[in-house]
């Protein structure tokens, strides 16, 4: 469970962080020792960046971007969305506005209104929709134009081929507010990569690669295709979070260099939230090449169920009540994986609950794909509509 000490802790960090970081960036110390650093090209859009970027997801202090930023990594990613995901862009921005805008490589994610039970869009998920969340996040970020810009969580073909979506993002792209259009997903993967690359309208795709996927192969199978057709690949949902309480942590490192041994990987954004995972993180590119140890870890990794949801959908027909369980299953992994109890509680109230969940089933009949205590898991994570006191004991 997560400690309450260890979260005000880190928030008041965080905001420490935010007041008294210099708008100007800090010259490197030239007696720091230089980081090797290991570029890839992302396809045809010919951006050369670190293996190794940042997602900001999980940043909590603008220093840590700035150290991110003087140890090499040229490549953030962030996501327009939830209330902490803004205050992150905001942060971004006030550190990047310091430094030459084309000197770093900056994505942002639009997500919109999606059927959780279908994987389609609502008629909320318009172009208007769209482009008014991108220039919000420009306006946030203090930029003019962002280099990648994801139509964001795409799990089916038909979601990959959303007109609105399409249209709004071509007309970014001639406005020269975004310079490449890219697609992500986290849930069935090998399908919306597929889509994406029988587009040929989006030239990077953004998606979940992890040693644990039941479909490991397929996901092998369509990033190798992506890549072979010029499109850039970058890697996510790769490591932390994946722990379950009382499960020994996931070897980083490990995860990290397991999906670089695949060449079609062109880049991974692991969300860090302190400097010692930073250095971890990026130490890997001193030497890629797995040790046995390290290997062993991944085995021993794959025998548990942690907390990584695969977002198979199977659980939702089998629901009396007709809860979105993944999302309940990725809210509860912020929770408890990666220590993010507000983006968490941000995304329950979003789902639009009933105000009763889970009392009216004395049992409960979902079989999971992982094995998981659905019920147990959803009255757990659901009691964030009341306010954290009920997650930080």
């Amino acid at each position: 469970m997560i400690d309450r000490r260890h979260f005000m802790k880190s928030a008041a960090a965080g905001m420490a962080g935010f007041l008294c970081l210099p708008l100007s960036a800090k010259k490197k110390d030239k007696s720091q020792k230089e980081r090797k650093l290991v570029y890839r090209t992302l396809g045809k859009t010919g951006m050369r960046v670190p293996v190794i970027g940042m997602g900001i997801l999980s940043a909590g202090s603008p220093a840590l971007i700035q150290a991110a930023l003087d140890a090499g990594i040229t490549h953030f990613d962030s996501t327009a969305g939830q209330p902490q995901q803004m205050l992150n862009e905001e942060m971004l921005g006030e550190v990047l506005k310091s430094v030459p805008r084309e000197s770093v490589v900056f994505g942002t994610k639009i997500h919109l209104s999606q059927d959780y039970k279908t994987g389609l869009y609502t008629k909320a998920a318009t172009e208007d929709e769209f482009l008014k969340k991108l220039n919000a996040a420009l306006m946030r970020l203090k930029m003019d134009y962002v280099d990648i810009v994801y139509h964001h969580m795409v799990s089916r073909r038909e979601s990959a081929f959303h007109e609105p979506a399409m249209k709004a993002m071509e007309k970014a792209k001639k406005a020269g507010k975004v310079r490449f259009l890219g697609i992500t997903t986290h849930n069935n993967v090998p399908e919306a990569v597929h889509a994406a690359v029988d587009s040929n309208f989006y030239e990077v795709v953004m998606a979940s690669y992890y040693h644990k996927q039941k479909d490991l192969d397929e996901v092998k199978d369509a990033i190798a295709r992506a890549a072979s057709a010029g499109m850039g690949v970058v890697a996510i949902k790769i490591i932390r979070g994946n722990e379950a309480p009382g499960e020994k942590p996931v070897n980083p490192r490990a995860c990290l260099k397991w999906v670089l041994q695949d060449s079609n990987v062109h880049a991974t954004i692991p969300g860090f939230s302190n400097f010692e995972e930073m250095n971890e993180d990026l130490s890997i590119m001193e030497d890629m090449s797995l040790t046995e140890a390290e290997k062993n870890d991944l085995k021993k990794d794959a025998a548990v169920t942690g907390l990584y949801c695969h977002g198979c959908g199977r659980c939702l027909p089998q629901c009396r009540a007709e809860l979105p369980i993944p999302d309940l299953m990725r809210a509860f992994m912020y929770a408890y994986g990666y220590r993010q109890p507000v983006l968490a509680q941000n995304i329950v109230a979003s789902l639009a609950l009933p105000d009763h969940v889970c009392e009216d089933c004395s049992s409960c009949s979902i079989e999971c794909w992982n094995q998981w205590d659905i019920k147990g898991k959803v009255c757990d994570i659901v009691r964030l509509k009341e306010g954290l006191s009920g997650i930080l004991v």
